[in-house]
């Protein structure tokens, strides 16, 4: 998943380049510009980025389904090591009466073995099915968040014309940039006054 995510931001990294370098031999066509021109000569690109990282920390609509993920992620932590408690009591029962020797006939003792052994497989098959719905309500939490922030940026960006909003996560793709290209906040501010909690 990590060398997925290396290979996306390369591709998006080097399309930008591209873009970029296009886009600077033909600076001299380009005359709007609301933004100062930087220090390269591009002029008429307006570009703008966000820091996910923030938006992930301080988006309301993240911040409730990360609480939410934990609640369920704890009731299935909880669930499963209850029903292992009590298989391991029943192990630790079968096991003290077998050394016992309280079973009347072997295949009484095999019956009860074999009914723990079916108990086990039920709670790995339990656990396995507890997890995988974990991982796709968290995904689908993903493309939910990403739908969300997807859909106000082209809203936003009707009124404010960007060329380019660059997202910015820690030191993946953008090494440096102008504070003044931050729009973060403004973001951050728009999602949270749109957002409303279920």
């Amino acid at each position: 998943m990590k060398r997925l995510n290396y290979l996306v931001n390369g591709l998006a990294a080097l399309a930008f380049i591209v873009m970029f370098s296009q886009c600077a031999g033909n600076a001299g066509q380009q005359t709007t510009s609301s933004n100062p021109a930087p220090a390269n000569g591009v002029s008429g690109l307006k570009i703008a980025y966000v820091e996910v990282d923030t938006l992930l920390a301080k988006y309301n609509f993240c911040i409730d389904m990360n609480e939410e993920m934990v609640k369920k992620s704890e009731n299935v932590r909880l669930t499963l090591n209850q029903k292992a408690n009590d298989l391991n009591k029943q192990k630790q029962e079968f096991q003290t009466k077998y050394q016992n020797n309280a079973y009347l006939t072997p295949e009484r003792a095999e019956q009860e073995y074999n009914r723990i052994a079916k108990l086990e497989q039920d709670l790995q098959e339990l656990s396995n099915k507890l997890q995988s719905e974990l991982m796709s309500e968290s995904e689908k939490n993903s493309l939910q968040l990403r739908d969300s922030i997807n859909n106000f940026l082209k809203e936003y960006n009707k009124e404010k014309g960007y060329d380019f909003i660059i997202s910015n996560t820690g030191f993946d793709n953008l090494l440096y940039a102008n504070d003044a290209y931050n729009i973060t906040q403004e973001i951050l501010e728009g999602l949270n006054a749109r957002y409303v909690k279920k």
